[in-house]
């Protein structure tokens, strides 16, 4: 129980003082502080649910990193909701997501080197990547067009779908191409957000990862849609190895 109220408290504690700073700095309008403490609430709300649902004692190694990613993308989110009435502070924003970007890489470092893998700190992971990219491609959306939204969306899309076809939401094996398309289109939707490069070498970049992520989504519904009138037991994937469908991508 102790973890189960620190670590949201931790998390929520952070983000407001990550707003904070932000507004001392580049400031933040009010749909900046609304979206960034929206975001900080309804994030470690689902954490605590999180950790109450795996029964889990406490945060691990990695999960604290990953609280840390969370949080970041919650300033980005309040920096994105800020950029629609006036300028947006883009080196602010490019720093956000660039050091939540490497700390994607070091959250999986420190679980493999801490033999603290879990099965919540893997959603825990996906779930921030998915936000980040969601934040990213709105903003994005803005100067490269609306058709980037479907990079964000697309792993909430699948999450729907799973809602409402049963046969969607069965478990699906590991496959670390999930991670890698992801990381993709995370890094081209960074490369994206100060729109410098040529209009044509972003459009390039981001339709390349638009593209990995309809294969990749693609795949796993392929393979559940072959698999839809077997029933769960005689389909050989643990759930333990492997993601179930809405859980399944980091973006």
């Amino acid at each position: 129980m102790r973890a189960i109220r620190n670590g949201p408290v931790t998390g929520l504690t952070a983000q407001v003082l990550l707003l904070a700073a932000l507004a001392g700095t580049v400031g933040l309008n009010d749909a900046g502080w609304v979206v960034g403490l929206t975001c900080g609430v309804v994030t470690n709300a689902l954490l605590a649910r999180g950790l109450a649902r795996h029964h889990t004692d406490r945060l691990g190694p990695a999960d604290r990193v990953t609280l840390a990613r969370v949080t970041l993308a919650g300033g980005v989110a309040a920096l994105t909701a800020d950029s629609f009435g006036r300028p947006a502070p883009v080196r602010t924003l490019l720093a956000l997501t660039a050091v939540a970007l490497v700390l994607d890489a070091v959250d999986g470092w420190v679980a493999r080197r801490t033999a603290t893998e879990s099965a919540l700190g893997a959603i825990f992971d996906g779930e921030a990547d998915a936000f980040l990219m969601l934040v990213l491609s709105v903003y994005v959306a803005r100067s490269a067009g609306a058709w980037v939204l479907a990079i964000g969306t697309a792993r909430y899309a699948f999450l729907v779908a799973g809602w409402l076809l049963p046969w969607m939401s069965r478990t699906l094996p590991p496959r670390y191409w999930r991670k890698v398309v992801a990381g993709t289109a995370g890094v081209a939707l960074t490369l994206a957000v100060p729109d410098v490069l040529p209009r044509l070498l972003t459009n390039t970049l981001l339709a390349v990862s638009l593209a990995l992520l309809a294969e990749s989504f693609g795949r796993d519904v392929w393979w559940l849609w072959r698999r839809r009138h077997v029933g769960p037991s005689r389909v050989m994937v643990p759930a333990e190895l492997g993601p179930s469908a809405g859980e399944a991508h980091d973006g």
